[in-house]
């Protein structure tokens, strides 16, 4: 198991949801537990976006831009995970990567499910300090402490009382472009192989896009430049993927693709404000795919 810090990218994620929350695609998008999670600083941040009240000094106006941006592009992709997860009405959710995620504190359609929330040990543990005695609206929350890029799945399911029999939505959701290649590949494999037939995977993924790879290390150079923390450091993207290999990745491992489509198209009818993030919806997807 690599030893490192709890991720830094949870938090901008976490961040972007509690700025969007009641602001940005109201009455569609949710999630009031998300500022709760947060550190003062953390929060002091999201509340100067959500009040549109920009800093003055040029750095910290890049953390602040980086926000409002990424809260946009989480709405409709949460959106999306959202609506399937309730759409498939699972007896048990697998949450890979999970980082701050907060279905199981927010979802009331997961009261009869047992929300299996897979990370790193030192990101499950900043998420179980950040929850606290918080409890859950689904059935059970069971951490389940596996870093993805050195260790299989099962053991620690297994551990925690997963049942591969029973019909499962596996969310896998922000992670993908922080894998390699092969992890992915290992990582569906696995989850193919705990998979009973009818069980769904919600995968999100970034697409191959030079401009949007020029614009994050661009982003991230100014960051560096003008001494502000960057919450990407130490998580670089390690595989884009185009949607054709996508879908035969799924294909491979027995997973019927039903639907995949791009942020953008999943932002219609959301009222948000795309111009300047066109790039970023255009090229995050969600891919939607049934065990067969």
């Amino acid at each position: 198991m690599t030893e490192r810090a709890a991720s830094r990218t949870a938090v901008l994620v976490c961040q972007a949801r509690a700025v969007a929350d009641g602001r940005l695609a109201a009455g569609t998008f949710a999630d009031p537990v998300a500022r709760d999670l947060l550190d003062a600083e953390e929060r002091a941040l999201v509340d100067s976006v959500r009040a549109d009240q920009p800093p003055a000094d040029a750095g910290e106006r890049l953390g602040y831009e980086l926000l409002a941006r990424t809260a946009v592009t989480i709405v409709p992709r949460t959106i999306a995970v959202d609506r399937a997860v309730r759409e498939h009405r699972p007896d048990q959710v697998v949450i890979l990567g999970a980082g701050l995620d907060t279905r199981a504190w927010r979802m009331p359609e997961l009261g009869k499910a047992t929300v299996f929330e897979v990370d790193h040990p030192a990101s499950q543990r900043d998420l179980l300090e950040r929850t606290g005695p918080r409890q859950p609206l689904a059935l059970r929350m069971a951490p389940v402490p596996v870093d993805l890029a050195t260790q299989t799945l099962a053991p620690g399911l297994m551990d925690a009382g997963f049942e591969p029999q029973a019909i499962t939505t596996w969310i896998w959701e922000g992670v993908i472009p922080y894998l390699t290649e092969l992890q992915v590949r290992t990582t569906l494999r696995q989850v193919s192989a705990l998979s009973s037939p009818g069980s769904r995977l919600v995968a999100s993924y970034q697409a191959r896009s030079l401009p949007t790879q020029a614009l994050r290390s661009a982003l991230r150079a100014l960051l560096r430049l003008t001494r502000q923390p960057d919450p990407l450091a130490d998580e670089p993207w390690r595989s884009l993927w185009r949607p054709a290999d996508v879908r035969a990745m799924l294909l491979e491992n027995r997973f019927d693709v039903e639907t995949d489509e791009d942020l953008l198209s999943l932002s219609d009818g959301l009222g948000l404000s795309v111009e300047g993030n066109t790039g970023s919806l255009r090229n995050g997807r969600v891919a939607i795919a049934t065990r067969r």
